[in-house]
């Protein structure tokens, strides 16, 4: 976790990938957090994923606009239709802007 995330827009992806594909899936998902960190207004990223394939990815931008662009941006577009025909069954997308934010580490 990181720093405060208040007023950020959150991205939040929920999908349940299919066992096609892994490597080609990982050298994606590598690439997209690369590009996607290069954008502006990019905020951070936080990933989960369960064995049964069911992954949860957030990501954190400035404004809606910067969160827009990501998804409207080309190299993303063709990586999402690639998703959509090999490495997912479903899908669900949030989009939230973030009142409050707080977390605790252990010392």
């Amino acid at each position: 976790m990181t720093g405060p995330r208040v007023g950020q827009i959150a991205v939040i992806f929920v999908a349940r990938r299919t066992d096609d594909d892994a490597a080609g899936y990982a050298a994606a998902a590598q690439a997209m957090a690369e590009l996607a960190a290069a954008q502006p207004g990019y905020r951070g990223m936080e990933s989960a994923r369960a064995s049964d394939g069911l992954g949860i990815t957030v990501s954190y931008w400035a404004d809606d606009a910067s969160a827009k662009a990501w998804r409207d941006h080309p190299e993303h577009r063709a990586i999402r239709d690639a998703g959509r025909d090999r490495w997912y069954r479903d899908y669900d997308l949030s989009v939230a802007e973030i009142f409050r934010n707080y977390g605790w580490r252990r010392a």
